[in-house]
């Protein structure tokens, strides 16, 4: 299906485990460093989730760069997520039960979409899924030495999804490109954070975790050991299941209060 923007449609595939019920929904942004990727690339992963969770999924083809830099993908992750809430009924979806999330640059639009919806006043969410979400432009961390390169994501693959993404250093001081840079990260919708050891990104979603709790939310963090960043798509890996199924336990819960 399509859903409207103010000047675009944004393409978006929508799951239903069963029919029948209203459901919670869950809005879910691919990985792909804001470049690559599509409906396709997370079809596998948002099929298991809706399963598992028992929730609808709703997965949302946003523009992509370098063709549409920054704040283009933001924009329609959000416009999407209002969409969610305005028409969920019409899928049997409950719109008091929305949540977001994502992998890597979805990860990242999950945590922007979670800031946005709460400085603009809604669509009011519940949860966010943050798995191995990029929150920060830069390249300081120790998982970022440790892990630049030779573990699937690389320290220069990061840099040059950044540069295609932001258009100017300033975009990435934006607290909706960088979230972990926003001043303030208190009243947002309660978080599952999901990191992998050997992933350049893992320090950056465990510190931006600490800085949701700090600030009064609740937020629970798993790193996965051994891991790469990604592996939570690669069905095959069993750690791969039972990462979803950990993060469809929490968004039961989330759910559930």
């Amino acid at each position: 299906m399509r859903m409207s923007n103010t000047s675009s449609q944004i393409p978006a595939r929508v799951y239903i485990p069963r029919e029948g019920e209203v459901l919670p929904v869950l809005v879910y942004f691919h990985g792909g460093g804001w470049v690559l990727g599509g409906l396709d690339s997370v079809d596998s992963l948002c099929r298991s989730l809706a399963n598992a969770a028992d929730c609808v999924v709703v997965s949302v083809d946003y523009r992509l760069a370098p063709e549409h830099k920054f704040p283009a993908a933001v924009e329609d992750a959000y416009s999407a997520t209002k969409w969610t809430a305005n028409s969920a009924t019409n899928f049997s979806g409950d719109p008091r039960r929305i949540a977001v999330g994502g992998d890597s640059a979805g990860g990242n639009l999950a945590a922007a979409v979670s800031l946005m919806a709460r400085d603009k006043h809604g669509p009011p969410i519940v949860f966010q899924l943050l798995i191995y979400p990029a929150t920060n432009h830069a390249f300081d961390t120790t998982s970022y030495s440790d892990n630049a390169e030779g573990y699937w994501l690389s320290k220069d693959d990061m840099r040059w999804f950044w540069n295609h993404y932001l258009r100017d250093e300033e975009d990435g001081r934006n607290p909706y490109a960088s979230p972990s840079r926003a001043a303030d990260l208190s009243s947002l919708p309660p978080a599952f954070v999901i990191t992998a050891e050997f992933d350049p990104l893992r320090d950056e979603g465990e510190a931006y975790a600490a800085r949701l709790r700090e600030c009064g939310v609740g937020v629970k963090v798993t790193r996965y050991d051994g891991m790469i960043h990604d592996f939570v798509n690669i069905a095959e890996l069993r750690q791969s299941r039972v990462a979803v199924g950990e993060a469809a336990a929490e968004l039961r819960k989330a759910f559930a209060t």
